[in-house]
C-alpha cells in the first residue's frame, strides 16, 4: 500500500475539505503548512499540473497531496525542496459542485478526495473507502466508470 503525505496550506478551511473525513487513517500522513516550513519532496510522486500522467509505472513511490485552493497553491509548492517526481491526473470532471468568486479553476480540477482517489486507482491500489464521507461519492464514481477508468 503506497503511504500518502497531505500538506495542507493554513488557510484551507478543514470543515470545506474534502479530505477532513480521512484523518486518523494510518495510511495517510497530514501536514500543515506554516511559515519558514519544509518538506523534502525526494523519493515523493507528487501531484502537479503540466507533468507527464500518472500510471501504474509510478507505484512503489509514497504520494504526495498539496490541498490548498488553486490561487495559494504556489504558495505551497515554495514549501518543497528536493527531487520529487512530478505528475498529473487525467483531465476528469469533478463531481463536486464548486462556485469561486475568486478565480477559475484549471480545466481538470478535482476535489482533493477525487484526486487522491484517482491517484490511487491510477497506481493500481483502487481504494473506494477514501470516499466513505464524500457526499458526491456515488457521481464521482460514475464520472470515472463513463472515463472508462474504473474496471
Amino acid at each position: 500500500m503506497t503511504p500518502i503525505s497531505i500538506i495542507r496550506h493554513p488557510k484551507e478551511r478543514r470543515s470545506k475539505c474534502s479530505l477532513t473525513p480521512l484523518e486518523g487513517r494510518e495510511d495517510i500522513a497530514f501536514y500543515k503548512a506554516r511559515e519558514n516550513w519544509s518538506f523534502d519532496m525526494s523519493g515523493f510522486t507528487v501531484l502537479a499540473l503540466g507533468a507527464p500522467e500518472l500510471s501504474v509505472e509510478d507505484a512503489g513511490r509514497p504520494l504526495l497531496l498539496l490541498d490548498s485552493t488553486w490561487r495559494l497553491l504556489p504558495q505551497l509548492e515554495a514549501c518543497l525542496y528536493g527531487e520529487g517526481v512530478r505528475r498529473t491526473l487525467p483531465a476528469v470532471a469533478t463531481a463536486y459542485p464548486r462556485v469561486s468568486k475568486i478565480a477559475e479553476d484549471p480545466h481538470g480540477g478535482l476535489a482533493s478526495v477525487e484526486a487522491l482517489h484517482l491517484a490511487k486507482l491510477l497506481l493500481g491500489e483502487r481504494d473506494d473507502s477514501l470516499l466513505d464521507s464524500y457526499y458526491w461519492r456515488k457521481t464521482w464514481l460514475e464520472t470515472l466508470a463513463c472515463a472508462k477508468l474504473l474496471g
